[in-house]
């Protein structure tokens, strides 16, 4: 069973294409560099849209006081850190989320996941992202992907979710080469950046329905 994460969400309309289509987690980002930023207002309205799903609030090394914004407006279920957050940042970000953190690897050869084995035990769960291209301003959400077969044999007590260039064409062969259990996508369900279609959410999801229990 793939168990899908949908990211990005921005609207309604995404929060209720992605319920539909049998999401797991539901995530909303909180970062203004990027496309698909909501405000932390926002994503609590969205949230509250996306019963039945674990939310998660995805955010680049946050301060306190944006961390208490997210939590008092949403109260994730998750707080995925998507930056340079120290494994202590890792630790003290989790009073501020109901179930814990998500933290993001960025990966772009086998070197890379030695990383995982400093965050493992400390956040709740990984997430492995290829790397951003040199000087963006965003860590992710650029639609590239990597050689998932690194993940293959990764060695880590918590689970962990593949991302990075994801889509409906890719997706089943990625989680063949990695072992995945668990897929988060955002620029692979969209129209142009920011901009969520449903009917590729339901691509996506239908992708995965042979291994896959809604």
């Amino acid at each position: 069973m793939t168990e899908i994460k949908f990211c990005g969400l921005k609207t309604g309309r995404d929060v209720a294409a992605a319920v539909q289509a049998g999401a797991r987690w539901t995530g909303y980002v909180i970062f203004p560099a990027s496309p698909r930023h909501v405000s932390p207002a926002l994503a609590g309205e969205l949230a509250h849209l996306a019963g039945g799903t674990e939310t998660v609030a995805v955010t680049v090394n946050p301060d306190d006081e944006l961390l208490a914004q997210i939590r008092d407006a949403m109260r994730p279920d998750w707080i995925q850190l998507h930056g340079s957050e120290s494994p202590e940042r890792v630790t003290q970000a989790r009073a501020y989320a109901r179930r814990g953190i998500i933290k993001a690897i960025p990966v772009a050869q086998a070197a890379d996941l030695d990383a995982a084995r400093t965050y493992d035990r400390i956040a709740d769960m990984l997430l492995f992202d290829a790397k951003p291209p040199k000087g963006s301003d965003r860590p992710g959400g650029w639609g590239e992907g990597y050689d998932y077969a690194l993940l293959k044999n990764l060695d880590v007590s918590v689970p962990w979710l593949l991302s990075g260039g994801l889509d409906a064409s890719n997706v089943a062969a990625a989680i063949a080469a990695s072992g995945a259990r668990a897929v988060d996508v955002s620029s692979g369900i969209e129209s142009a950046p920011g901009v969520k279609d449903a009917a590729r959410i339901q691509a996506f999801a239908d992708a995965l329905a042979p291994g896959r229990t809604a």
